[in-house]
């Protein structure tokens, strides 16, 4: 087992080349699954996802090695598998590991690391007692006082972030894996590894919901019932939102969002329609002004159908990621005071996530529809991407 120190910015503690270069590194050939080694699902530029070997680290100072239990595929792993990008600065250029919605067990601990415990293991090595649970904050920042996005909480925008899963460096989707002690997140017992990973999308939903100012008894617009815009229904339901309106192209996910909020109202949306005729219906279903959309699907056309379906005054808040350059309604927003905002990954919303969900407020069990073992992740990725599969959220355990 290889030594990694926390020494040096986290950019060159977490280099992908520690692991694309490792001796033990490669790639596995379909049905080749070897015992008790340290497996990932990666992509690459040729738009390929398989299964590899990579090193299994010990940790350095600050660090802990985390069993890996529960990984769910976000849009973003789909998109960099089949796109290879996402924007201008996020490329694939190489063997990359996937994976950022993650929870799991600390089975190692490195120098200095008091706050967290590792199994315990019987003189017959059955296991005494469980390493603590935990959630992977998946976004590591600098944390240097002479950083400003990290000196005022504002973290995600730090410009030496290390983002598990976004190129260049490696994600989560992995048996064992390499983690600063202070980003992790303890889960309560009657908390699931399903639900620690499903943690991640919900902290997405809830940065939107902060940010856009949602307020007890608002009307609001959910554009996209895939997971992100489920999560951000399951959050804004519980932050008492009324009424709701979500739109979706496809009607079996608009009654996913009605079975796990009864009195949400749904559009189906058609591609055959604009935006204002869309808006029209959206408009209907409301009846009543609607003063925030929280769009999650950042296409065009649904952006369109948002802007068109807001108050004078209105809000539409933009979750979903999309093209790198598109076209909005100028004068409509202009005459209509009508706010466009925008985020970025999120700040400070593990601990409310968590809180929300042990405490019963946010109810995540029922998005997780398909589960795989890792040595079948590359099955679960294309469930995933096909949207015909019914898949609301793909996880993988092990």
């Amino acid at each position: 087992m290889t030594e990694s120190r926390l020494s040096g910015n986290n950019a060159d503690v977490y280099n992908p080349r520690k692991i694309l270069d490792h001796p033990e590194f490669k790639v596995l050939t379909t049905g080749e699954i070897p015992v008790d080694v340290n497996v990932a699902a990666f992509y690459n530029p040729d738009h390929e996802i398989h299964l590899v070997q990579k090193p299994r680290f010990k940790p350095g100072s600050g660090q802990v090695l985390v069993h890996v239990r529960a990984t769910g595929i976000c849009g973003s792993d789909v998109h960099f598998w089949q796109h290879g990008r996402i924007g201008d600065s996020m490329v694939v250029t190489d063997e990359c590991g996937s994976g950022h919605e993650s929870a799991g067990e600390i089975v190692q601990v490195g120098e200095g690391v008091t706050q967290w415990k590792v199994g315990e293991c019987t003189d017959h090595g059955t296991i005494a007692n469980q390493g603590d649970r935990v959630a992977i904050e998946a976004g590591i920042p600098c944390s240097q006082p002479a950083c400003d996005s990290c000196r005022t909480g504002r973290y995600n925008a730090c410009p030496d972030v290390v983002f598990f899963s976004t190129p260049p460096f490696h994600g989560t989707l992995t048996r064992w894996h390499l983690h600063p002690a202070q980003w992790l997140h303890r889960l309560p017992d009657h908390v699931s590894f399903e639900e620690g990973s499903l943690c991640e999308p919900l902290a997405v939903a809830l940065a939107g919901i902060d940010r856009a100012g949602l307020r007890l008894g608002d009307p609001l617009l959910i554009c996209g019932a895939g997971p992100i815009g489920l999560v951000t229904l399951l959050a804004s339901r519980a932050a008492g939102a009324e009424p709701i309106v979500i739109t979706d192209l496809f009607q079996s996910r608009l009654d996913f969002a009605k079975s796990l909020v009864p009195s949400v109202r749904t559009v189906l949306i058609s591609r055959t329609t604009t935006p204002k005729e869309t808006a029209e219906r959206i408009k209907v279903a409301a009846d009543c002004q609607l003063k925030l959309a929280l769009e999650c699907t950042g296409v065009e056309s649904s952006i369109h159908s948002a802007i068109y379906s807001v108050q004078f005054g209105g809000k539409v808040f933009i979750i979903g990621v999309g093209r790198n350059e598109q076209m909005f309604p100028f004068m409509h927003l202009s005459a209509n005071e009508i706010d466009v905002q925008f985020q970025y990954r999120y700040a400070n919303q593990y601990p409310k996530a968590i809180r929300l969900v042990a405490g019963g407020l946010i109810n995540l069990k029922p998005l997780v529809t398909h589960r795989f073992k890792l040595e079948e992740a590359v099955s679960a990725f294309h469930v995933a991407a096909d949207p015909s599969q019914g898949a609301i959220k793909v996880q993988i355990h092990d």
